[in-house]
């Protein structure tokens, strides 16, 4: 009966948090928003980011330098009921701290020669 039993041991999953850098090809190529993409081998060095169904990037891990923090921005509502507004001030806004980056993912334009095909069999000259 023991054998039968499920142990259920909490495993932490520690989450890393990646930017993806294309300032590169910024200026090379017009990536549409809401363009649909995938990205692909997060785990090897060298990530591929497909952006619809031709642009394709590859990518290259790079540590930041200290902490990289990223936040998100919204409106602040912590001010309620009525209050003058300065016409020449701009509205109010919340920052939140969301993660801390240890690297950042830059990608550039991918070449033919930047893969090669792991099917493909070295052939001796």
């Amino acid at each position: 009966m023991e054998e039968n039993l499920v142990h259920n041991e909490s495993v932490e999953e520690e989450e890393e948090y990646v930017l993806l850098n294309l300032d590169e090809v910024r200026g090379q190529v017009d990536i549409p928003p809401n363009a649909p993409y995938v990205l692909s081998g997060l785990d090897t060095p060298n990530p591929i980011l497909v952006i619809g169904d031709s642009l394709k990037l590859i990518g290259e891990y790079e540590e930041t330098i200290g902490t990289c923090l990223v936040f998100s921005e919204g409106r602040n509502k912590s001010f309620s009921g009525t209050f003058i507004i300065d016409p020449n001030q701009a509205p109010a806004k919340e920052v939140k701290p969301i993660a801390s980056l240890q690297k950042i993912l830059k990608f550039r334009l991918l070449h033919e020669g930047d893969v090669q095909d792991a099917t493909s069999e070295p052939v001796d000259i």
